[in-house]
C-alpha cells in the first residue's frame, strides 16, 4: 500500500526476507547497503517499530541477501560477493562482484545483542536460507548455493554460457569445537526455498522449493525479472526426517516460482506441520499470463486444489506471503 518506514524508527536500508519469530512475537532482519561498514541485525516489535539495532563490523560491503535466525542466535552468512564501485557508475543492475580476496565466513550473533562469532567456510553463492535451528551447541541452517565462484552482474560460475544450478545444502555449526561441517541434501536444481513459517528459527521436518535449473540468467536482465527459462516446470516437497522427496510436476513450459506454505488452521496447535497447502505463481504459456496454483501439502503430487487463472502475467522470482484478507 506504499512505503514503510517503520513509524519512522528505520534508519537506512532494510532486507528482501525478515524471519518472523512467532513464539518471540519479533520479526529480525539483517541490513546492508554499500557505503556501510558494517551490517546491521534490526528487531522490530508487534508494534512495527525497530526495538534494537546490533551494528556488526564487515569488510568490503558485501551482499548479505539473506540470513537464518534460530531460538537464540542469528546467523549472517558473509560470503565474497561485495560491493563494485566500478560496475554501480558504469549503470550494472547488480554492482556486486566475486572478490577472491574477501573471506567466506559465516557469523554466529546472539539474538539479544552482543559481538558476532565468526567461522571460515569454503566460498559458494549462497541465495536463500530454508529455516535454522539449534541442536544443543550445534546450529543447523539449510539453504540453497550456487558453486565458486559465482558471477552475480555477469553469467554464473562458468563464464559466458555456462549454465548454474542452486542445490539444497545443510551447514551445521559446531559452536563448541568452531568448526562448520557441510553437506548437500538435495542435488537436483532447485531455488526459492520456504518452510512452514510457525516453525522460523524451530526445527522443522518438511521444507518446498522450486525448480530451476538456469538461475544465473536471473542476474541478467535490467529490470530483475528472470525469464521463464530460468525456471523448471515442477515444485519440490523435502521430507528432512526420512530423506525422501515428492515431486509435484507442471504442464510443460509452465514455470514455477517459489511455493509459499499456507496452513489449512492457523489456530490448530496441534495441526501436523504439513497440514496446509501450497501456493505458487505458475506462468501459463497458452495463455501469456499466469495462473495461482494451490495444492495440499499433504497430496503433494495429487491435482491441484484450485487453479486461479490471473487476468495478466505475475513475474517469476517475486518473493511473497499469504495472510488471510481481514
Amino acid at each position: 500500500m506504499g512505503t514503510y518506514d517503520f513509524r519512522g524508527t528505520l534508519e537506512g536500508a532494510f532486507t528482501a526476507h525478515t524471519k518472523f519469530d512467532a513464539h518471540a512475537g519479533e520479526l529480525h532482519a539483517i541490513a546492508y547497503y554499500p557505503t556501510w561498514d558494517h551490517v546491521r541485525h534490526l528487531v522490530v516489535d508487534p508494534a512495527g517499530r525497530v526495538s534494537r539495532t546490533t551494528r556488526i563490523p564487515v569488510a568490503d560491503a558485501p551482499m548479505i541477501h539473506d540470513f537464518a535466525l534460530t531460538e537464540n542466535h542469528v546467523v549472517v552468512l558473509d560470503m565474497p560477493v561485495t560491493f563494485d564501485r566500478a560496475a554501480a557508475e558504469g549503470g550494472a543492475p547488480v554492482p556486486y562482484v566475486w572478490n577472491t580476496a574477501h573471506p567466506a565466513r559465516v557469523g554466529v550473533v546472539p539474538r539479544a545483542g552482543g559481538a558476532a562469532r565468526w567461522f571460515e567456510v569454503d566460498p559458494v553463492y549462497y541465495s536463500h536460507t530454508l529455516n535454522a535451528y539449534e541442536e544443543g551447541e550445534r546450529i543447523v541452517v539449510d539453504m540453497t548455493n550456487f558453486p565458486a565462484p559465482f558471477l552475480v552482474a555477469g553469467n554464473g560460475s562458468g563464464g559466458p554460457g555456462a549454465v548454474d544450478t542452486a542445490t539444497l545444502d545443510r551447514w551445521t555449526i559446531d559452536l563448541r569445537h568452531g568448526r562448520v561441517r557441510t553437506r548437500t541434501l538435495d542435488d537436483r536444481p532447485q531455488e526459492f526455498p520456504r518452510v512452514n513459517e510457525s516453525l522460523v528459527s524451530r526445527r522443522h521436518r518438511y521444507g518446498y522449493t522450486a525448480a530451476a535449473a538456469e538461475m544465473s540468467q536471473a542476474y541478467l536482465t535490467a529490470d530483475g525479472n528472470p525469464p521463464d527459462r530460468a525456471f523448471g516446470n515442477a515444485l519440490i516437497k523435502h521430507d528432512l526426517l526420512r530423506h525422501r522427496t515428492e515431486v509435484h510436476h507442471l504442464p510443460r513450459g509452465a514455470a514455477a516460482s517459489e511455493a509459499v506454505y499456507v496452513p489449512r488452521d492457523p489456530a490448530d496447535p496441534r495441526a501436523a506441520e504439513d497440514d496446509g497447502y501450497t501456493v505458487a505463481y505458475v506462468h501459463d504459456p497458452d495463455r501469456g499470463a499466469s495462473d495461482l496454483v494451490i495444492l495440499a501439502a499433504q497430496d503433494f503430487t495429487g491435482e491441484p486444489v484450485a487453479r486461479i487463472h490471473l487476468p495478466g502475467r505475475v513475474p517469476l522470482g517475486f518473493h511473497g506471503s499469504w495472510i488471510p484478507d481481514a
